[in-house]
């Protein structure tokens, strides 16, 4: 039944949905590509014309898609790219007041009377060409790592968890804006039209020491249009929830259905003119099209005996890291713009040598392997991978300290990342630390600096990637200052 829009409110939603709006809001996005189609078929040829030309980046990019290995919880950069060789001279001395120049602390090491030094206890030694200092917890991460572009002098706002994982992945300590996947989501669409732009992995727990919870709002897409979230796949049952069709629905049904209210959405979108509801006729088009191709995408049966043993013995097993390793080379393979995957466990407080030798032995190989099999495939050079958590570790011990065991609090003052392919500089070195790993001497690179270099590489100026929201024009870097820090790019 056709009803009546009162006047009033058909003109507050056309307002809302100016012709301007419409087009900034479609602007870049899966959704809107699909909707550009739609028009096209219907004749609106000069509309679909527009659309699709905002699919374009600002510039060349260096990268098509990229891969972000977040290790929630925070790794220590002492234990793993920051090799401090002259700590074991300083072992169990109070970490100088010049040093830790009243830093605020977290609330479970404020009480401390001491901060005693905690050399690391791994080895490290230089690698390849680059001559990487690369800690023996990573051999085969070691191999590639003439690849690497290292940045040695991260630094975040945040010293607590939640916030610090929000401000890395979203740009803000708050929930609810738009995480970096969404954001390139948005703003270049998708080179697929039968997958999600941005995928998200979970990976099962090496460890059950101090784990950080994470949620929706880590991939969440804010407040641009919701086909720009993270669709996270399963390791159990349907990799997608309600991907499969309900129990005695045929394909042959549910594409009637799909059209049906497909229609019914233009109709409402002449009348009312509200952008959300074309968003909604292409994710009910995705949701069709994603029931062929994510079975196809997460059958591995094909996959040589060479490759299981490049990612180890874990790979065959759904939703461990090495597996989504392999995932997140498909995924490349197939053009997923955004893959992201996070691994938990990294939150060492307390008996940091045995957990994080755990954690690293799990992500070694896998990470080493991706690497490996992207550059094989000819898909390295242009896709970017990220490696890195929220914020660094401590030099002082948290609690007691012996010669092989000792835990690390949160540190927000430095940590170490690194990014290799899609124009990253290989062989790079970037910033500087004291002789603790407690302050950053030289090139300090803010979260919201690698946020904005990611999106470089990409191809997107993160200045001008932009979404009117609350009379603001929103980013993904906010409105601090922030840079692309060009001495890592190639």
């Amino acid at each position: 039944m056709d009803l009546p829009i009162p006047p009033e409110l058909k003109a507050e939603w056309h307002a809302l949905a100016s012709r301007r709006q419409f087009l900034s809001r479609a602007g870049k996005s899966l959704a809107w590509a699909s909707v550009a189609g739609l028009f096209a078929k219907n004749g609106n040829s000069l509309q679909a014309a527009e659309m699709q030309a905002a699919l374009l980046p600002h510039f060349a990019p260096k990268a098509k898609r990229a891969i972000y290995l977040f290790m929630a919880g925070a790794p220590s950069q002492i234990e793993t790219w920051d090799y401090k060789p002259n700590l074991s001279a300083h072992f169990d001395k109070d970490l100088p007041e010049s040093v830790r120049g009243g830093q605020q602390l977290t609330g479970m090491t404020a009480s401390q009377t001491r901060f005693p030094v905690a050399p690391s206890i791994f080895k490290f030694q230089q690698h390849g060409k680059a001559g990487h200092w690369v800690s023996e917890l990573f051999p085969h991460l070691a191999k590639v790592s003439d690849d690497f572009a290292v940045m040695k002098s991260l630094h975040t706002d945040a010293i607590n968890h939640e916030p610090a994982i929000l401000l890395a992945n979203s740009g803000n300590m708050n929930p609810g804006k738009p995480s970096i996947g969404s954001w390139i989501s948005y703003g270049l669409g998708s080179m697929n039209d039968d997958l999600p732009s941005f995928v998200v992995l979970t990976s099962k727990l090496a460890t059950t020491n101090n784990i950080q919870a994470l949620s929706s709002r880590l991939w969440s897409a804010g407040f641009l249009s919701p086909d720009h979230a993270g669709v996270a796949l399963r390791s159990g049952g349907n990799p997608v929830i309600h991907l499969s069709n309900p129990k005695g629905v045929p394909p042959a049904i549910r594409r009637a259905m799909i059209d049906g209210v497909a229609d019914m959405n233009r109709q409402l979108y002449e009348r009312i003119g509200d952008p959300e509801t074309n968003a909604r006729i292409a994710q009910y088009e995705m949701a069709f099209r994603m029931q062929t191709s994510v079975p196809e995408l997460t059958d591995l049966s094909n996959e040589p005996q060479s490759i299981w043993d490049m990612y180890g013995p874990k790979a065959k097993e759904p939703g461990t890291y090495a597996y989504n390793c392999l995932m997140a080379r498909r995924l490349a393979e197939r053009g997923v713009r955004f893959t992201q995957i996070f691994h938990r466990g990294w939150d060492n407080h307390t008996n940091l040598p045995t957990n994080i030798k755990t954690l690293s032995e799990d992500i070694d190989q896998p990470t080493a392997a991706l690497m490996a099999d992207l550059k094989q495939r000819g898909l390295l050079d242009d896709t970017l991978v990220v490696w890195g958590g929220e914020f660094g570790r401590t030099v002082y011990s948290q609690g007691g300290l012996t010669a092989d065991n000792y835990g690390r609090d949160h540190h927000p003052r430095c940590f170490s990342m690194w990014m290799a392919g899609g124009g990253a500089k290989a062989g790079a070195v970037y910033g500087e630390t004291d002789d603790f790993s407690y302050n950053i001497v030289k090139d300090p690179m803010h979260i919201r600096d690698l946020n904005a270099t990611i999106l470089h590489l990409l191809g997107v100026d993160h200045e001008r990637l932009s979404f009117k929201f609350q009379g603001l024009d929103q980013k993904l870097t906010g409105v601090e200052p922030a840079r692309v820090v060009r001495e890592v790019l190639a």
